[in-house]
């Protein structure tokens, strides 16, 4: 098993179809300071992985599957009974205080809104409408399967730089931060709640050069752009990773695009 079990705005399943061989073959523990759906993670099955994010749903949701992949199942193939746009809308307004319930309703907010994108308003509710998926339940075993996956796993909700200084030789660090480019010009802002700011990318090139001389090998993917080339310029092997747009509602309009990727190592 090596699919994710989230749809993710930026998600990586891509690069492990396509751009496989960018991975180092040898590696101690595997970090991931920026999760999201955690496509490199499950598809490199490390022994030992630090798994990180900001985002306390992505976290608790990552959390209580790990603990309590059965009680979710059960809950999700409860809604998906009862599935219908107003019992989404319902849903997605309410905020169930016990985590197992709280990440029951996160999965199943991801697995029926449009594009499987997480976007929350000011006041940190989702606000993301229906989509056209109608499969709510996971196969029989599957989240079984996933919590099996993450049970050596620390699963930490941090700012990325407190995940990354602590890394050393050996430790392979996949960096996939939001794609903010200098002066805040990138349309992949607008799905962010909190801005991940071109101070944020600063910060973010600063602790991944500090890891790098402490032996650590990183592999950053980043927008395609001058100021990102710019910001890691003189950093390891640079190359361009082409993809289709998913973003766009028709299919039709999704068209070519290329992010770039850094790393410090040879493959």
């Amino acid at each position: 098993m090596s699919e994710p079990f989230l749809k993710w705005a930026g998600g990586k399943r891509w690069i492990v179809s396509h751009h496989e061989r960018i991975f180092p073959l040898v590696f101690g523990r595997y970090v991931e300071p920026f999760l999201g759906s955690g496509a490199v993670f499950f598809h490199l099955k490390p022994q030992r992985a630090i798994l990180s994010d900001s985002n306390p749903d992505l976290i608790n949701a990552y959390r209580a599957l790990r603990s309590h992949p059965d009680q979710i199942h059960r809950l999700l193939v409860a809604y998906q009974k009862r599935h219908t746009s107003k019992f989404y809308y319902r849903w997605r307004g309410r905020r169930p205080k016990n985590t197992i319930h709280q990440a029951a309703r996160f999965l199943y907010l991801n697995r029926v809104c449009w594009n499987g994108l997480y976007r929350v308003n000011l006041k940190g509710e989702f606000n993301v409408p229906l989509g056209t998926k109608t499969a709510v339940a996971f196969p029989q075993g599957y989240l079984r399967s996933i919590s099996r996956r993450l049970y050596r796993a620390r699963i930490l909700r941090s700012d990325f730089e407190d995940v990354i200084d602590k890394t050393g030789a050996g430790d392979f660090v996949y960096v996939d931060p939001p794609y903010t480019v200098m002066h805040n010009n990138n349309n992949f802002l607008k799905y962010n709640d909190v801005l991940f700011s071109w101070e944020d990318q600063k910060r973010l090139a600063g602790s991944v050069g500090r890891a790098s001389k402490r032996g650590a090998l990183i592999l950053i993917s980043n927008a395609n752009h001058r100021s990102v080339r710019q910001l890691y310029r003189g950093f390891g092997t640079v190359e361009v990773l082409r993809r289709a747009s998913v973003l766009a509602g028709d299919t039709t309009a999704r068209q070519q695009t290329a992010e770039i990727a850094f790393r410090n190592y040879l493959v």
